[in-house]
């Protein structure tokens, strides 16, 4: 018995570390020879016109990531055939956009090569273009996913990070996907870029301790009271708009990690990266380097991010259309 105890998490690391080994630069050489580059130029074309759509995309992916892995699951709409609400409806991912972006971009693949390119593929392909086009990092987005066939809204609530968790519970949150205390702050950093609904931090202006009118001591107050001046001037706002980043919210640099330190992170999320020694110290470091650090850095926190329980050979499927499994 003690022999079987160790055995297995070798064989599941074994299988997990082949599972990866499949997915390889340039999966499509010679499947779709052209598909990076269609899906590059596509982003190239329409990304500059709306530059807010990066930050929405990388998010997209991400939430996708850490619901059943990288697997497209999040592009799923509801069939009365399965009876389940799927991620997209899940409360996370209401407020997720670009859908329609990355249905654009398998149509022209489709048309390409057709049920070659999935579309897990494509989401990791486009988020990493579209941060590139407006300036952002770029990172290594080895291919060969497959797209999964279950989706659960139930599942986005106890998978995604919220923006309302402490410490413990996004450390928790990255452990289970595999991902450390450096990813975690690092991950964060796409907040350097994009935007947020009030609901999403509105407790800490207005209701932090559970008796209306109490406000998050952790928050700097002067940021605060601008905040509710001027942008979520009721805890029942649930449409405007804040950037996560004032003042440099299109812009993929290190001032979100300054604002960190300033006390001024938008969500109970940021603030709580400056509650530990540890992730506190990783963003002393950030600011301290240089942007072509981070840059490094934020590349392998997200080649990393894209490996979470990738479906690769004949796990999964290749989807004609994105928003329906195959029949």
């Amino acid at each position: 018995m003690a022999t079987f105890g160790y055995l297995c998490p070798l064989i599941l690391m074994c299988i997990l570390v082949s599972s990866n080994a499949q997915l390889q630069q340039n999966f499509y050489a010679k499947s779709c020879p052209k598909a990076e580059k269609i899906i590059l130029d596509y982003v190239h074309k329409h990304i500059p016109n709306a530059p807010s759509l990066a930050a929405a995309l990388i998010r997209m992916h991400f939430h996708d990531c850490f619901v059943r892995g990288c697997d497209a699951s999040v592009l799923l709409n509801f069939t009365s055939s399965t009876g389940n609400q799927t991620e997209k409806f899940g409360i996370p991912n209401l407020t997720l956009r670009g859908f329609s972006f990355i249905d654009n971009v398998k149509k022209i693949i489709e048309d390409e090569c057709p049920g070659v390119v999935s579309c897990a593929d494509i989401v990791a392909l486009v988020a990493r273009d579209s941060v590139v086009v407006t300036g952002g990092p770029s990172w290594s987005v080895p291919t060969g996913r497959r797209d999964g066939r279950i989706s659960n809204a139930s599942e986005t609530l106890t998978d995604i990070p919220a923006p309302t968790s402490n410490f413990s519970t996004l450390q928790n949150d990255f452990a289970k996907k595999g991902l450390d205390l450096k990813d975690l702050v690092l991950l964060s950093g796409a907040h350097t870029i994009g935007v947020s609904h009030c609901s999403s931090f509105s407790t800490r202006l207005y209701n932090f301790t559970g008796t209306f009118g109490t406000q998050d001591p952790s928050l700097d107050s002067e940021y605060a009271t601008n905040l509710k001046a001027n942008k979520c001037k009721s805890i029942n706002d649930n449409t405007t708009i804040v950037e996560m980043d004032p003042g440099s919210f299109r812009t993929f640099d290190l001032s979100y990690y300054k604002l960190l330190l300033k006390r001024r992170g938008l969500f109970q999320s940021d603030a709580a990266l400056t509650t530990s020694t540890t992730t506190k110290s990783y963003i002393d470091q950030l600011v301290a380097g240089s942007l072509k650090e981070f840059y490094a850095e934020f590349a392998q926190s997200m080649e990393k991010m894209g490996r979470i329980e990738v479906k690769t050979g004949s796990d999964g499927e290749i989807r004609k259309h994105c928003a329906v499994v195959n029949s």
